[in-house]
């Protein structure tokens, strides 16, 4: 079968950027290829707390995989939940809206990548987003991306922000604003209540007649004619097909797959190609290389509060009058995405940015929640923001179908481990403010006397990912970097990379705005580059339409 594009990975950035194409080239055939199923139905992903149950456990719409064992964790294995399906990991995450600080970006742009600059991704922000608040000079609300405030917020949501502003920071109530230091509630991508993925945003809800989805088909490799990708093989239903591009392959497929495809596909470092038989078609050791994930520690406090707004084991015979609100409704404590609130946090005040992050669940959430408690309880997760350590992703087979081998190398850097127990203090202040304190309780694994030796021993027994991996793709001006600023793969012809894999750095938030970003300024790159003209899309019109439907699938 053949098409002029093909989008591998449904992805925060493959559906983004699959659907603008279409849109913008409305003469040009797109296939959007997933391994994962649709997720329009599954009511696990719709549901926002159902969250709580996609993250911990492997599923068809979670690949689920594990680090190497990481001597900074104490050589455990890391849980790296990805999304798998339609929507890629924004099917499965906690929709928090954010898109890191604005020096982030400038920071792209002093790195080499031109026309990444904060004052030149904003439009494609802004263009993205359906704010319900409004739109202003930092937010639209024309965007497909629903971006709304939570319809319940749970009362110990709302104690941890009051005892946040007890223990002395300040209030936020935007934290894609102005400022983005402090305190407060999460946006979320929701709409009406519910899960707004990138899918149901992008692809969902418009009918198009030039793009089509094929659901449940695993790439093995890009295909090339000489050094020009010339499509894809792919797997689906038990049998082997290849696909072919006229003008392009594009790998969505995130910052541990599309690596990988780039490597089973002849492109990476040669040495470790060779070693597994493939053929080396370009030489680039950068390829799987320089891996950023934030690493975050979690102070779980059990109490004995009978609210009953608390999410816990103990009350799920609660649920049943909360599903039928939430199913009539799209309100009520199914609508909550348990992170609720949190914050942006200085260690030092003469910072120019925040470097710590904190999530506040009204739950006890241990090991990504796959060690259950019994009882109530509230879980404060810190994060630190940009880590100094570096891992990487490497092939354990030539078979994209094996999953590959991860290596984050946590707290390699001890820069990371300090930052991790400041946070950590930082965050007790709060947890010791009175509207937190009042409640009582006890902390699972930490307490207020523990010595820094103590607390640092028992972070490395606990602390893992909070599911932002990038820049094992690292875009660039210098010549070892794996994409340039259009996004090109280097050493060949007719492929890019749109996912969080391009980033140079990690930036300061969570990943899933700033993804869904990147695919709206790839569109833009991918049709001024068909048309050899200006650029087709207008990134500051104020209205971009609405949307109906449903995509166009291949069987």
């Amino acid at each position: 079968m053949q098409y002029d594009y093909i989008v591998v990975g449904a992805g925060s950035g493959g559906c983004s950027l699959a659907s603008r194409l279409a849109d913008s080239c409305p003469e040009a055939t797109i296939a959007l290829i997933e391994a994962g199923p649709h997720t329009d139905r599954n009511l696990l992903v719709n549901m926002p707390v159902g969250v709580a149950a996609v993250v911990p456990n492997k599923l068809k719409t979670n690949y689920g995989y594990l680090t190497t064992p990481q001597p900074g964790l104490g050589g455990r294995q890391g849980y790296q939940p990805r999304g798998r399906g339609f929507g890629g990991s924004s099917a499965i995450n906690a929709m928090i809206y954010t898109r890191g600080h604005p020096l982030d970006y400038d920071e792209w742009a002093r790195l080499g990548c031109d026309g990444w600059s904060w004052d030149e991704v904003l439009p494609y922000f802004r263009r993205a987003e359906g704010n319900e608040r409004g739109a202003d000079a930092w937010h639209g609300d024309a965007g497909p991306l629903t971006v709304a405030d939570l319809r319940f917020q749970n009362p110990f949501s709302k104690r941890f922000v009051q005892a946040a502003l007890e223990a002395g920071y300040k209030a936020n109530r935007d934290f894609n604003g102005a400022d983005q230091e402090g305190v407060g509630f999460y946006q979320v991508t929701q709409r009406d209540g519910r899960r707004c993925s990138v899918a149901r945003a992008y692809i969902y809800d418009r009918t198009r007649a030039n793009l089509h989805t094929i659901a449940d088909a695993t790439v093995l490799r890009v295909s090339f004619d000489g050094k020009r990708a010339s499509g894809v093989e792919i797997v689906r239903g038990g049998r082997t097909e290849t696909l072919e591009a006229r003008a392009e392959v594009v790998l969505a497929a995130g910052a541990f797959n599309s690596p990988q495809l780039l490597m089973c596909s002849g492109i990476g470092p040669a040495a470790h190609l060779q070693s597994l038989g493939i053929g080396v078609l370009h030489d680039a050791p950068e390829v799987g290389q320089n891996l950023i994930d934030h690493i975050d520690f979690t102070i779980n406090k059990r109490v004995s509060s009978i609210e009953p707004t608390g999410f816990s084991v103990r009350g799920i015979a609660r649920m049943l009058p909360q599903f039928v609100t939430f199913m009539r409704h799209g309100r009520g404590m199914l609508s909550s995405n348990v992170a609720e609130a949190g914050g942006f946090l200085k260690s030092r005040p003469t910072l120019d940015r925040p470097d710590l992050q904190l999530h506040f669940c009204a739950a006890i959430v241990d090991d990504h929640n796959r060690h259950m408690h019994w009882g109530h309880g509230y879980s404060l997760h810190v994060c630190v923001l940009r880590p100094y350590s570096r891992g990487a992703v490497t092939l354990a087979s030539a078979d994209a179908r094996t999953a590959p081998v991860i290596d984050p190398r946590f707290l390699s850097d001890a820069r990371d481990l300090d930052l991790l127990v400041d946070g950590v203090k930082m965050a007790r202040r709060i947890l010791d403010a009175p509207s937190l304190a009042l409640h009582g309780g006890a902390e699972l694994y930490t307490h207020a006397r523990q010595s820094d030796a103590e607390l640092r021993r028992t972070i490395a027994e606990h602390a893992d990912t909070i599911y932002h991996p990038v820049a094992t793709c690292r875009m660039g001006g210098d010549a070892r970097s794996v994409v340039d600023p259009q996004l090109r793969v280097r050493g060949v012809t007719g492929l890019r990379i749109v996912d969080a894999s391009v980033m140079p750095t990690l930036i300061g938030g969570n990943t899933n705005a700033p993804t869904v970003m990147i695919g709206e300024r790839a569109a833009e790159l991918i049709a001024t580059s068909r048309r050899d003209g200006p650029a087709v899309l207008n990134t500051t019109q104020a209205d971009f339409g609405g949307v109906a439907g449903r995509a166009a699938s291949v069987a």
